[in-house]
């Protein structure tokens, strides 16, 4: 099969309410998308969000790699440019992750078909800072269906410790806990949390310190009084190794935009497990195409509550038929494949840029 147009584009999504990260908080998500057809007019999406202050990866320097890309492997074979990509993704793992993906997608990827019903429970986020709202909000969640909630931490340990035992009397061991410090603890700081931690009902305690500090992490991970979880440090199998090593790391976080595509991202996950971990996987900040892709690979490999939960944030959907989300669940209907609004895309782009073969006298060259 031989791509015959890909189209990038940089879109803007409003979200429903601001979503609070340690670095950053989003009142809208500003995607890639990709768009493969082939010559005889099939179609496949790819998207990359690349979150500012999450790595060292940028908006424009992702932008320049999807355009510098699309023009160098547009006409050629999906093998090839498949080839092309993976050599290339050092440079923006999230671009190179939306391309490939949009690809893995037109040529048919056997772990897109939903070949049944399925029902995946999702993390929620708990936004609540006084007790008045922590008790109302745990109420509403778990009236919706939710049973995993996450928590943000750190900034004040003090102040963090405080709020998550408000928020476990009013969760009172109806839902689980996940606690996430986005590397926003230094690692005394991270060590005097952990080591604090009352862990009834709370499963895991994710990234605490910088991704790059390995040592620090594992200083943590061995005062913890929970499992600890590593995320942003997960971007090679070389680093899921690594991990296994790690006294009281028995989870790995792992995301579709840091993988490079669908199958090495089941591959990735497999590995975790033969480490002696327990995978998760999801990325908040992905919409509707990669949330759905995330879900359908969670479909063959993952075993708790998804983070594939960013297609709930914007306040519309790019697909024609949203994703199903029903009792804390994402719906994932046998035979569901999305097609997106083309209104709905046109109306949010802030670029866009068409790639096609160019003939020149008898022989094809990208433009």
């Amino acid at each position: 099969m031989k791509l015959g147009q890909i189209i990038v584009r940089r879109v803007r999504l409003p979200l429903v309410r601001p979503y609070r990260l340690s670095y950053r908080t989003f009142t809208e998500f500003e995607p890639i998308i990709v768009e493969a057809r082939s010559s005889d007019g099939c179609v496949g999406w790819g998207e990359g969000h690349i979150s500012p202050g999450s790595s060292s990866e940028t908006r424009e320097g992702g932008w320049a790699f999807c355009r510098e890309h699309a023009a160098n492997i547009v006409g050629r074979n999906t093998q090839d440019a498949k080839s092309a990509l993976v050599q290339s993704m050092a440079r923006s793992k999230v671009a190179a992750t939306a391309l490939l993906t949009a690809i893995e997608m037109l040529e048919g990827n056997a772990l897109l078909d939903v070949e049944e019903d399925v029902r995946l429970p999702l993390v929620t986020p708990l936004h609540g800072a006084e007790q008045e709202q922590i008790v109302s909000e745990v109420q509403e969640r778990l009236a919706e269906g939710f049973r995993t909630f996450k928590i943000k931490v750190g900034a004040d340990v003090d102040a963090d410790l405080k709020r998550v035992a408000v928020i476990q009397a009013a969760v009172a061991g109806r839902a689980m806990l996940r606690i996430d410090a986005n590397r926003g603890y230094s690692e005394g700081d991270a060590c005097r949390f952990a080591a604090a931690l009352d862990r009834s009902g709370i499963e895991l305690f994710e990234q605490p310190c910088a991704a790059e500090d390995w040592a620090a992490n594992a200083h943590v991970a061995k005062v913890s009084t929970v499992p600890l979880m590593l995320d942003e440090p997960i971007c090679e199998l070389a680093d899921i190794d690594r991990a296994g090593t790690m006294e009281g790391v028995a989870f790995c976080k792992l995301k579709l935009k840091r993988f490079g595509g669908l199958d090495r991202l089941r591959e990735a996950l497999e590995r975790v497990r033969a480490k002696g971990m327990e995978p998760v996987l999801g990325d908040g900040l992905s919409g509707d195409i990669g949330c759905w892709m995330e879900a359908c690979v969670a479909r063959k490999t993952i075993h708790n509550a998804g983070e594939f939960n960013g297609f709930l944030k914007p306040k519309i959907s790019l697909f024609t038929e949203p994703l199903a989300f029903a009792s804390g669940e994402l719906v994932l209907r046998r035979g569901f494949a999305p097609v997106i609004d083309r209104d709905v895309l046109n109306a949010h782009e802030v670029e866009v840029e068409r790639f096609a073969p160019v003939i020149v006298a008898g022989a094809s060259c990208a433009g």
